[in-house]
């Protein structure tokens, strides 16, 4: 048995590369069944999308008032620098329960590919994947039966925080691309959006994915070309005055606004540091995301 070689490689904001080509990730996922929330009466499932690649979900009902009423639907996309975290960790499970109860929405929040064991592109056809899946559903006889009983593909929007963010971006751009006559976007929500900006974040998303375009990567820096193929009509972007991504998320609003894209875009502010909703979900500036994030997908 050879000895281990701890020398390093290369090291980036969440992992290092040992010369002997083993990965050490820095942050550790835990994961939690889904569940009914006793105050809310969220309900939670999981579902699998495809089973190779493995796409998964998990899946929200909010408390159903009205059996007959459809309900808006949100396609959801955790962050985690496309490294760790998971659609069932306690922080998105919580998360997501909670955006849920206010929009009173379904919402499907995706379980894609991480690296190293799947590099990028990879979370990005599975997302994409998912996105599919779920447009499968709109005639009302798609394979999930809270989909096909409650959503209502007149209002489907899609949103992400970090990494989920671009992917969020990233499908908004295809769809327009393709020009899917069965996906109806009402809208997009970026929650503190990864799109490079500092040099030890955009050589990290060069590793990860090998096949790339350097640093003008159109997912690192989307050309105006990609904000014309934008498939929505609006958008609500947050930014955190104390997140890292803040300049790149900037610029990116303002390529958006002077694209030709055509549609608006709403910007909220919180004085806090990058995803602090998800550490601090008892604060008022998270109460407050949460609620014009729901307010984002209920207006007429």
């Amino acid at each position: 048995m050879e000895p281990i070689n701890d020398e390093i490689a290369r090291e980036f904001r969440f992992f290092r590369v040992y010369k002997d080509g083993r990965i050490e990730i820095f942050y550790k996922t835990q994961k939690v069944p889904p569940s009914t929330d006793e105050i809310t009466g969220v309900q939670s499932k999981d579902i699998t999308i495809q089973p190779e690649p493995a796409v998964s979900a998990r899946i929200f009902l909010p408390k159903i008032h009205e059996p007959a009423q459809k309900l808006p639907v949100l396609l959801y996309l955790h962050g985690g620098g496309f490294i760790f975290e998971s659609a069932f960790s306690p922080i998105y499970h919580n998360f997501v329960g909670r955006l849920a109860a206010e929009a009173h929405a379904v919402v499907v929040s995706v379980e894609y590919g991480l690296f190293p064991d799947r590099p990028v592109p990879a979370c990005y056809e599975d997302s994409w994947a998912a996105l599919k899946w779920l447009a499968s559903h709109a005639s009302g006889d798609g394979t999930e039966s809270w989909l096909n009983k409650y959503a209502d593909f007149d209002r489907l929007f899609i949103g992400g925080d970090s990494g989920g963010a671009n992917l969020s971006h990233y499908l908004a751009v295809r769809v327009g691309s393709l020009g899917q006559p069965d996906l109806k976007i009402g809208g997009v929500v970026l929650v503190h959006p990864f799109f490079g900006g500092l040099e030890e974040d955009d050589q990290m998303f060069l590793y990860m994915c090998t096949e790339n375009g350097g640093l003008e990567d159109r997912r690192l820096r989307p050309p105006p070309e990609d904000f014309k193929r934008l498939a929505c009509g609006k958008m609500l972007i947050f930014f955190a005055a104390g997140d890292h991504l803040r300049g790149a998320g900037q610029l990116y609003y303002e390529d958006l606004k002077k694209s030709e894209w055509g549609g608006s875009v709403d910007v909220v502010e919180h004085g806090e540091g990058h995803v602090f909703h998800l550490f601090n979900s008892d604060c008022e500036n998270a109460a407050d995301l949460v609620k014009k994030f729901g307010s984002f997908i209920n207006q007429k």
